[in-house]
């Protein structure tokens, strides 16, 4: 789509930027992501509060979709025609104010949606968008949105099958809820200078170093005091670092980018020589910047352009994070335009790939050492299936058991004591950890250990 221009006393900035990123996001060939958009310049220079509806806008759309198409279709002339990509995200824009955001006035999510129909050149169809809102503000008080419906069919009954009705029912929920961000506190002060900012803050749910943001803005400051990581991505890391020996360990973070778990075993592992491995060029960068901004644990990573599909040149690593790239359902609720893009037959490629990066992975490890496998993904075929998969094909292989570790992170005061019950009881027959959304309140996790024979 061109960049349009608009009449700012009939379109606000904030539906003007949510409604390019809509389109972007929803393009056939894009590959663009709400998060990154959500963080680009044209945003921060928003007001406050047009910062937030934008936000709200993009990621209320994305979530609701499926849901808001369903009950917009039969309220066209031709339920089955065909929509211009412009027209069908004005439409669910004005929607979604309609029913979810009640501080909204009908009129304006009404008029401005008609309003960037006819800016993106569908003057036409401005009547149309017109009437199909009223009808569906008529209608308001009477529609309740129910999570499933804002997922793919395919998708809530996979999970049905796998963990039951009431789980499926909690994972759609925590689907369609804006994320809490969880903060990692790496300096010691860093809770002073929290506890001076506008940030209101509540304790993590799972480790002692993370705080939730409840409400506020955040003070600008360096990664080496505290940096916002998922609760369940920071545990990855931890888990990972508990299962090194502590006299100079030699890791490998076979899929690094973006870093923040390798920061954590940098912290976490003070003696450690860490490979911090990536395909992508231009995402290793980002991930030597992040790493050189911090020049107490720069000397000790190394940054390695590599394929982790092929075998690893350097062997013997002591310990092993193999974090492969996944469906991502376990963060749906952070990236809700996975959902849209994604397909049951994809899964089986995901699994193929995922199974040469944790097989060449196990070939790097040295006699007695140890790996742990995670995705963010929610899918048995990228999980449990690749390990038993990996460990069929390797020979000298064990998968362990995480509740030792777990006790262990919880005796060292890094685990509240309150939460290893939880997280013992997550753990599956395997003794691997799958963290649930609605279960957790982070994103859904797969971590799962295996050590190689002496």
């Amino acid at each position: 789509m061109k960049k349009i221009g608009v009449d700012p006393k009939k379109i606000s900035p904030a539906r003007l930027f949510a409604f390019e990123a809509l389109l972007k996001i929803g393009a056939a060939d894009s590959n663009a992501h709400s998060d990154t958009l959500l963080r680009t310049r044209a945003l921060a220079k928003l007001s406050p509060v047009d910062r937030n509806l934008a936000t709200t806008l993009v990621l209320g759309v994305l979530r609701w979709q499926l849901a808001l198409d369903d009950l917009i279709r039969p309220l066209l002339a031709r339920p089955k025609g065909r929509l211009d990509g412009e027209v069908l995200i004005a439409l669910r824009m004005g929607a979604f104010q309609l029913l979810q955001l009640d501080r909204i006035p009908a009129h304006a999510a009404i008029n401005e949606s008609v309003e960037l129909t006819r800016a993106s050149g569908h003057k036409f169809s401005s009547g149309m968008v017109n009437a199909v809102l009223r009808k569906f503000a008529a209608m308001v008080g009477e529609q309740v949105l129910s999570p499933r419906t804002a997922h793919p069919a395919w998708l809530v009954e996979r999970w049905q099958r796998c963990y039951g009705e009431t789980i499926t029912d909690g994972i759609c929920a925590h689907n369609q809820q804006q994320p809490v961000l969880d903060i990692r506190l790496i300096a010691a002060a860093a809770e002073a200078e929290l506890a001076n900012s506008d940030a209101e803050l509540a304790p993590g749910e799972l480790l002692t170093v993370s705080r939730k943001l409840i409400s506020g803005a955040l003070p600008e400051a360096p990664e080496s005091t505290f940096r916002l990581q998922d609760e369940g991505s920071q545990l990855v890391a931890e888990i990972a670092a508990a299962l090194a020996p502590q006299q100079k360990p030699k890791v490998l973070d076979c899929c690094a980018a973006p870093g923040g778990k390798t920061l954590i075993l940098a912290e976490r592992l003070p003696q450690a020589a860490i490979t911090a491995a990536e395909i992508n060029p231009a995402r290793l960068g980002e991930l030597a910047e992040r790493i050189k901004a911090q020049p107490a644990l720069e000397m000790r990573i190394r940054c390695l352009q590599a394929d982790a599909t092929e075998p690893f040149a350097e062997k013997n690593f002591d310990l092993i994070l193999t974090d492969v790239p996944c469906s991502g359902t376990g963060t749906l609720g952070r990236n809700p335009e996975i959902r849209h893009r994604l397909s049951e037959p994809a899964l089986a490629e995901q699994c193929a790939r995922q199974q040469k990066i944790l097989t060449n992975a196990l070939l790097a490890l040295r006699p007695s050492g140890r790996l742990l496998y995670s995705t963010c993904s929610l899918e048995p075929e990228e999980n449990q299936f690749v390990v038993d998969a990996a460990l069929k094909n390797s020979a000298g292989f064990t998968q362990l058991s995480l509740a030792p570790t777990l006790e262990a992170l919880a005796a060292a005061g890094r685990i509240h004591a309150a939460a290893l019950p939880r997280l013992t009881d997550a753990l599956t027959p395997e003794g691997a950890l799958l963290l649930l959304p609605g279960k957790f309140s982070c994103d859904g996790f797969f971590i799962g250990a295996i050590e190689r024979k002496k």
